[in-house]
């Protein structure tokens, strides 16, 4: 019997035990439909993965002065998901925000990863790359919603364009900022639920009356969002978009007012009130920055101005994504007669004249630009805070609309020349990648970030800035202070530089001029709370405590929650001999800051001054929980327990701190002590030796040479050593005391 014999005999009885499925009528459908789901998951999948390989260098960045120190780096609060971080992620207006959801995220990174960067771009990127295989899905079903009709636009055509749309989105180097910034977590996770929302609303209004859980869903992803960041509180608008196109259950036929427009309407009612919360919330939280340019400062035509100019510059920007930079400074006083703004003004008008007269041949233009003009609404300066006119990530919602037209249009032009709109759509995708993936590096670390915002834009004034703190930080003094001083020529009333150049002067010892540098910053922003703080470090170095005093109570006035200011108070008390009051403030400063180690050492100081070494040894132990490699504090727990007669114990700090800081003048010093005390007064001598080596003017360890050579009867070497340290005029003075 032939082959195929065999296989229709074989069909033949499988049909006649089975009837009801007939082989050839039910397994060819089945097929189909296993292949069109296994379709519509796999281009999603490959999108996710070519967005995730364009942004693969962000893996590599660190965190970068832009923010993420004050926001991670240097902020405890988030660290975990405990109550107590939790409570704070939900009650704090951190650096002007309300974004509990985001700073949750940051708390799981932190119990995954610690503090190492890696963990957080990792997150970055993988929310960046789920929103790329959302937004298909979303684009897929607008597409299918506006372009239907003939049967060539078939589902293949239609993934094709949902495809192109989405990567042209995605992988477009405007998004680099919102995903390789650290801080902008916000961004992506607000647009993860943001898409979601949309997402659900576009199935609810599909299932019609068995939409409803959907339609809650939606609602429940937009809370989500504006928790996560408020700009998502343009969704209402967007949804009454969507429902006059591509839905059209608006306008038309249908009318503005009738039964089923006023049902419409009142859908978005729990949207729009949840988006008036999040702007009042918003409002609170930028009010406490004081950054809000005022009506003197920036003129309502000039508000007009910078909004028109933003319009037009993501749009140019859109199209030819070059010169890209973390920062586009606004002016000091906006001309809004300037030649940019009257060009911003004239794009933007005739813009919209050409999408209001092709309104009725391509209903997809006016409903993408309105998108376009609400969502970038909050961010055109209407209600202008920060130094920026622009910034690339205010585009991270705003390009979605803008995409899918582009997606729209590839379908339409599919028939016209398949290969040259496929050709052209891979060049421009693979041109997009390219330059993302460069973009991405530009943020690997603060000063390349900053490098190339100089480059790109040289009279920054606050790049200039940021760039010298950068090399600050990295001990570069001299050339930071030649970008803090170029910073000043570009902007003479930058109360910031002036603060950041007197902190250079201080680190180089410079005192006198660090003092003037920081009046001069409160001269030009009298409540300058760290300022004050700095200039009482300043004056407390220069001896005058009382001085300092009085600016840690100033800065105390400004800013009640500053630990540092505390810190610093508590310090000078102590100095003065007050260490009951400057315990007080130790305290203080540790109910604002819990993790506060230089705290933690300055009251172990402070009581080992009272006589209580036994409780001073808890707080050094705290202390070097929060900071493991801290030679001074190791060095001062070995005082506290030589105090305590534990000679032994105390020698094994002094070693472990000169293994962290072999340079440490201190934990010599201290060591000799307690060979001293144990009478052996020639490794004692051998340990001050080594501690003069390294800081010759080190009055203690002049103080206690001497004590050690008069104990051996050698008193006309140890009056020349009590001299010496008479003339530093530290004798006595306590070397445990520390700042910031």
């Amino acid at each position: 019997m032939s082959r195929k014999k065999k296989a229709r005999k074989l069909e033949a009885a499988l049909n006649r035990q089975h009837p009801q499925l007939p082989l050839r009528e039910h397994s060819e459908p089945v097929a189909r439909a296993l292949t069109q789901r296994w379709r519509c998951w796999l281009v999603p999948v490959l999108i996710a993965f070519v967005t995730f390989a364009a942004f693969l260098p962000a893996l590599h960045n660190e965190f970068v002065n832009w923010d993420d120190f004050e926001n991670l780096r240097d902020n405890p609060h988030y660290r975990g998901l405990g109550w107590g971080q939790l409570r704070w992620m939900w009650t704090t207006f951190h650096m002007g925000h309300y974004i509990p959801l985001s700073w949750m995220t940051f708390g799981l990174d932190y119990v995954l990863w610690g503090m190492q960067p890696f963990g957080y771009h990792l997150t970055n990127l993988a929310l960046h790359a789920i929103n790329a295989a959302i937004l298909y899905f979303v684009a897929f079903r607008i597409l299918r919603l506006a372009l239907s009709g003939p049967p060539e636009r078939g589902q293949v055509s239609l993934a094709i364009s949902a495809a192109v749309a989405t990567l042209l989105f995605a992988i477009h180097p405007l998004r680099v900022e919102s995903v390789a910034w650290a801080t902008e977590r916000r961004d992506v996770l607000s647009g993860l639920f943001y898409l979601l929302a949309l997402l659900a609303y576009l199935r609810a209004v599909e299932r019609e009356s068995r939409g409803r859980a959907w339609y809650w869903g939606a609602v429940g992803l937009f809370a989500c969002a504006l928790l996560s960041k408020s700009i998502a509180v343009s969704l209402p608008v967007v949804l009454l978009i969507l429902d006059v196109y591509p839905l059209r259950r608006l306008g038309g036929s249908i009318g503005w007012w009738g039964a089923a427009a006023q049902r419409v309407y009142l859908e978005k009612v729990p949207f729009g009130l949840m988006a008036v919360v999040a702007s009042a919330l918003a409002f609170l939280a930028n009010a406490q920055l004081h950054n809000t340019a005022s009506v003197e400062q920036l003129s309502v035509l000039g508000r007009l101005g910078v909004a028109a100019y933003g319009l037009s510059f993501y749009l140019w920007k859109t199209l030819v994504p070059l010169n890209l930079s973390p920062l586009y400074e606004m002016p000091a006083k906006p001309d809004p007669w300037a030649l940019r703004f009257i060009q911003s003004f004239g794009l933007v008008l005739a813009v919209t004249a050409v999408v209001v007269g092709l309104r009725r041949r391509s209903p997809a233009l006016p409903a993408a630009w309105l998108a376009y003009v609400v969502i970038l609404l909050p961010v055109l300066g209407i209600f202008h805070n920060g130094p920026q006119i622009a910034a690339d990530r205010y585009t991270y919602l705003a390009g979605i609309g803008g995409a899918i037209l582009v997606g729209a249009a590839q379908l339409s032009w599919w028939r016209a020349g398949r290969f040259i709109v496929a050709g052209s759509a891979v060049c421009v995708l693979v041109g997009l990648g390219v330059l993302t993936w460069h973009q991405t590096q530009v943020w690997h670390d603060s000063e390349k970030l900053w490098t190339h915002a100089l480059a790109t834009y040289p009279q920054s004034s606050l790049a200039e800035n940021y760039m010298g703190v950068s090399l600050a930080e990295r001990g570069k003094l001299a050339e930071a202070i030649e970008h803090y001083q170029r910073a000043l020529q570009i902007r003479p009333d930058y109360d910031g530089v002036y603060y950041n150049l007197g902190n250079a002067l201080a680190q180089q010892g410079k005192l006198a001029g660090a003092s003037e540098h920081f009046r001069h910053a409160l001269r030009l922003k009298p409540d300058y709370a760290e300022a004050h703080n700095n200039l009482g470090n300043a004056l407390a170095d220069q001896g005058k405590p009382a001085e300092a005093i009085e600016h840690y109570r100033q800065a105390l006035l400004i800013q009640p929650d500053s630990a540092d200011a505390h810190n610093n108070l508590g310090l000078a008390l102590s100095l003065q001999g007050k260490p009951t009051e400057a315990v007080e403030h130790y305290r203080q400063a540790l109910q604002i800051k819990p993790y506060y180690a230089v705290a933690h050492y300055n009251w172990g100081n402070a009581l080992i001054q009272q006589g209580k070494p036994a409780e001073a040894v808890e707080h050094y132990q705290q202390a070097l929980h929060i900071k493991p490699d801290s030679a001074d504090t190791h060095s001062n727990w070995g005082l506290a327990l030589a105090q305590q007669g534990k000679l032994a114990e105390a020698v094994e700090h002094y070693q472990q701190a000169l293994h962290i800081k072999p340079d440490s003048a201190d934990a010599h010093n201290n060591w000799g002590l307690a060979l001293a005390q144990q009478g052996k007064l020639a490794e004692a001598v051998e340990h001050y030796r080594q501690a003069l080596r390294i800081e010759p003017d080190h009055a203690d360890a002049h103080s206690n040479w001497g004590l050690a050579l008069a104990q051996q009867g050698k008193l006309a070497e140890a009056v020349e050593h009590y001299r010496q340290a008479l003339r530093i005029g530290r004798a006595g003075r306590s070397n445990t005391t520390s700042r910031p």
